[in-house]
Parts: structure tokens; C-alpha cells; sequence
């Protein structure tokens, strides 16, 4: 793999929230609450975390790359309601650090719901016409796509099912974020962490190496898949120009409150296979020192992971 090295920001593109029993699955209520409080509507915190890389030196390939966008500025005014979903966007985000979006190369999503694919189209501004028309979260929709210098790279199988909404939530593949990026599209098909029809134990690691299921996407950033949340996710990783090894989470492991072999998410389409992708994930941290960004944290965001006396993992914060 390319050895390209990056500088990085983390992008806050919004606070929301969701529901805290549909966050935390099967654990109780009576233990989640101890270390994070509900509100009203029994909905907690949470964040869309994005990171912008810039490529240090010359080189190949696009200088800047984006990982996720968040929800984006086109949801209706229920689901902003339920949400919790406010004003800030990707856009709004990259413009307060002087970042246009004509300038990001390439894209990379974990995958295709809206909290995260959300961000890859936008409303139109006036006097623009539209990229796409059809169908989105309120009736019609008439989107631009968001970066139109970027190619936007997605697991394969994420996009089948995106398109036809595999999903055990009825409202998170919308078509107006997924269907206009058809002409940026760059599918990847990374090698599975176990093969097709074959169960693991509980407590079993792949076979495999991470680095031997790696794909490249830009020049040094590689994509590999975390099954479980959806059969399609994958995390990102990248240099950093500290040396440091990054890896971008997807929701395996959305906030520091998940760090347990058993929290995972009731919209999980697989939640053992969740379970175990959340083993071999903070084993590989652990034994590389992997620098981990997580997707969701509403806190700081940035940890290493160092195995601990009870037969799990710490998450100790690391800065930016």
C-alpha cells in the first residue's frame, strides 16, 4: 500500500440524538443510564464525526479526502424533530475550516444510512438545477450532489442493499442520498472477515489479518469491512503525519459507552455478528496501537486501546 501520509481535522457535523434502548440492544436501561442520562423521550447524544485528510507533500491521487458527511441539510422537518437534528451540516463544517467542498477528491462513507450518507447530496440553492429528482424522506426531492469532484468509494454489497433498503429500520436508505452518486460511484469489494455461510464462536478471531483484507481507496487510506450493523460496513485507515496508525470507526463501536462485548445496537441487522466483529476489531487496535476515531462519540472522540485485567479492553483518550 502507498505510503502517502496525512494530516487531519475532525469535523463536528451536528449533534442529534437517538434512542437510547434502540442504541444500547439487549443491555438494560438500568445499566446504560449509570453513564449516560436519557432525555425525555428517552433519546441520548450523539454526534456525525467526520475526519478531512490532506495529503502531506506531493503525490498521487486527491490531495483532500473526506471520511462521512452526517445527515446533511435534507431530511423533513419530522425527522429533524425526532432527531433532534439542528443546522449545522458537512458543508457548514468544512467551510468553517476554509475547506470548499469542489476541493475534496474522494469520499468514503461506513455506510449508506442517512446519519452518514446523508451529507453525499444537498438541497439546491436558488437558481441551481437539480442533479437528481425523485424520490427522498418528504415526497420529491431535487438534490445536487455535494462533492462534484470527488469519487465515492462503498463496499459493494452496501450498495445493493441500500438501494433496495435491507435494512430492520424502515426510514435510513433514502434514495435521493444514494441514487444520485451513481456517476462518482466506486464500488469495493474487500475481502470478508469470515467466509460466506460460516458462523464464529463468540470468542474467534479471522483467520486473516486486517492488512490481508485491506482495499486501498485513495493513495494510503484503505477501507475493510466490520460486518454486523449492516453486512456492508467497512472502517477506514490511514497515517497520520504523527506516524500514527488511524482508524475510523464505523458503528461497531459508536461512542465509548459501547466499549462491551455485548453493546450492540438494536438496528444491527446481525447482532452477534456485531459482537464478534467487536472483538477482533480492539484486538487488532490493541495489538497494533491502532489510533481509533469514533463515528458517533459525542465526547472526545479519540482513543488508543490496551487490554485490560478483566479479559476486555480499555479505551484510553489520545489527542488529535
Amino acid at each position: 500500500m502507498s505510503e502517502t501520509r496525512y494530516s487531519w481535522q475532525l469535523l463536528r457535523a451536528g449533534a442529534f440524538k437517538l434512542d437510547g434502548g434502540s442504541m444500547f440492544g439487549l443491555v438494560p436501561r438500568v445499566v446504560w443510564s449509570k453513564f449516560v442520562t436519557p432525555d425525555e423521550k428517552h433519546r441520548i447524544p450523539v454526534q456525525h464525526n467526520c475526519l478531512l485528510l490532506q495529503r502531506d507533500g506531493a503525490g498521487q491521487g486527491p490531495a483532500r479526502v473526506l471520511l462521512e458527511t452526517g445527515s446533511g441539510d435534507k431530511l423533513d422537518a419530522k425527522s429533524r424533530e425526532i432527531f433532534q437534528i439542528g443546522d449545522e451540516s458537512i458543508i457548514k463544517s468544512l467551510h468553517s475550516v476554509n475547506c470548499d467542498e469542489g476541493s475534496i477528491g474522494a469520499v468514503i462513507v461506513t455506510h449508506l444510512h442517512f446519519d452518514h450518507a446523508g451529507g453525499l447530496t444537498r438541497a439546491l440553492r436558488p437558481g441551481e438545477t437539480p442533479d437528481w429528482v425523485g424520490p427522498g424522506s418528504a415526497g420529491e426531492s431535487k438534490v445536487k450532489r455535494t462533492f462534484p469532484n470527488a469519487k465515492v468509494y462503498v463496499q459493494s454489497r452496501e450498495w445493493d442493499d441500500g438501494r433496495v433498503n435491507r435494512s430492520v429500520m424502515t426510514r435510513t436508505y433514502f434514495a435521493d442520498h444514494i441514487e444520485p452518486l451513481q456517476p462518482q460511484l466506486v464500488l469495493v469489494d474487500s475481502p470478508r472477515p469470515w467466509p460466506m455461510g460460516y458462523v464464529p464462536g463468540r470468542d474467534e478471531l479471522p483467520m486473516s489479518p486486517v492488512w490481508a483484507r485491506e482495499t486501498e481507496t485513495a493513495p494510503g487510506v484503505s477501507v475493510f469491512l466490520v460486518p454486523g450493523h449492516t453486512w456492508g460496513q467497512q472502517a477506514m485507515k490511514f497515517t497520520d503525519v504523527k506516524g500514527r496508525t488511524v482508524v475510523f470507526v464505523p458503528d461497531v463501536l459508536p461512542t465509548a459507552w459501547h466499549n462491551g462485548a455485548a453493546y450492540s445496537l438494536g438496528y444491527d441487522v446481525e447482532p452477534y455478528t456485531s459482537m464478534v466483529s467487536r472483538l477482533w476489531l480492539l484486538t487488532e487496535a490493541a495489538r497494533h496501537d491502532w489510533v481509533l476515531v469514533l463515528d458517533h462519540e459525542p465526547g472526545h472522540p479519540c482513543f488508543r486501546v490496551r487490554t485490560n485485567a478483566k479479559g476486555w479492553f480499555d479505551l484510553i483518550p489520545e489527542e488529535i
